[in-house]
């Protein structure tokens, strides 16, 4: 919205950085606030201001900080929330700082956006469902699928059991409910979407999180990529293009989705296994790619693919693009980037 003034929480990360581009050129200010503790995400803030000037207001501040959150979301007319610990692996080995950035970020977040009483779009994730263990398996030649032909069609919907597995799942889910019980307690304008796989441009993805771009990065550089399972686990990926439309969908017809949580991924047409999508890289590249396998990681999905029905029915989304598509432009942008940093002697 034209002349709004907006605060992306992690707005130098992956998706943030993509959304702060999208909101600057509709016309809005963007505050972001970030650490700058991710490698690459200064490069991203960087780029948003070579591309946006006085449009992007930096604060290198922390979530943990409720004065600077407050001072961050003072007369903004929309708050996204993105800022946080992402790796199930990290929680599991400092579940600290996991709660710390996670849980008391999230609350200081919508705290300070209760006093503005500005809505706040909330970046949650498929991990509050758990492990999905429950569900039947059938391992077919696209990878573990659900034995009922209804769920294996149309994926996990919204009205799944939260299951909150690991430190990570519990600080997510936890903030999760945070931000759908402002709504109920505080009547203040708040929208979840617990999102699967994302990937795309400025996705420097590492082991422990961003595996398409991960994949992309070792298979480009021709280096192994390790394997945590089988490689026959499923997920949807979706383009961080179509979540960034999702997430501004959200803002713009916040009455609508007022207190609601939507899952927000590839859905049934992006669902690929591990497996399937490293063959898929491999022609992308031009080259073989050497696996190493581990043991499956702790509260790890055999399966996980979002319905997406609710969400692009209530918010008018546009088909979501074709996860080959998505691989071959992640490529070139990796690329690319590769080889600017080669130019100008910047360190990856």
């Amino acid at each position: 919205m034209t002349g709004s003034r907006v605060l992306v929480t992690g707005g130098a990360g992956f998706i943030g950085s993509n959304l702060a581009d999208r909101l600057a050129r509709d016309g809005c200010e963007v505050v972001i606030l970030d650490t700058l503790a991710r490698p690459g995400v200064a490069k991203n803030l960087e780029w948003l201001e070579g591309r946006h000037g006085d449009r992007i207001v930096r604060m290198t501040e922390d979530v943990r900080d409720a004065a600077a959150v407050r001072r961050a979301a003072q007369g903004v007319d929309g708050v996204f929330h993105m800022a946080a610990q992402v790796a199930v692996t990290s929680s599991l080995v400092d579940p600290r700082e996991d709660f710390e950035v996670n849980l008391l970020g999230g609350l200081n977040v919508l705290e300070a956006a209760r006093q503005e009483k500005a809505p706040v779009i909330f970046a949650s994730t498929n991990k509050v469902y758990g492990d999905l263990s429950d569900i039947p398996l059938e391992l077919t030649d696209e990878g573990y699928l659900p034995a009922d032909p209804a769920l294996r069609a149309t994926g996990v919907g919204e009205s799944r059991p939260l299951d909150f597995h690991t430190p990570y799942g519990c600080s997510k889910g936890g903030a999760d409910q945070y931000v759908l019980d402002y709504a109920r307690s505080f009547d203040l304008p708040t929208c979840v979407l617990r999102m699967s796989c994302i990937y795309g441009p400025r996705q420097m993805g590492t082991e422990d999180q961003g595996w398409v771009a991960h994949f992309l990065i070792r298979a480009l550089a021709g280096q192994p990529i390790t394997i945590f399972g089988d490689g026959l686990q499923v997920r949807d990926i979706l383009n961080v293009g179509d979540a960034v439309e999702a997430y501004v969908a959200a803002w713009r017809q916040i009455e609508a989705v007022k207190g609601r949580a939507f899952n927000l991924g590839g859905g049934p047409a992006n669902t690929v296994s591990l497996r399937r999508i490293l063959a898929y890289i491999e022609e992308v590249v031009g080259r073989r790619v050497e696996l190493v396998f581990e043991d499956w990681r702790t509260g790890d999905q055999r399966y996980f693919v979002a319905d997406t029905r609710d969400v692009r029915r209530t918010l008018g989304l546009p088909d979501p693009l074709g996860w080959r598509q998505g691989v071959v432009e992640l490529a070139r942008w990796l690329s690319e980037e590769g080889a600017a940093r080669a130019r100008t002697g910047v360190a990856a």
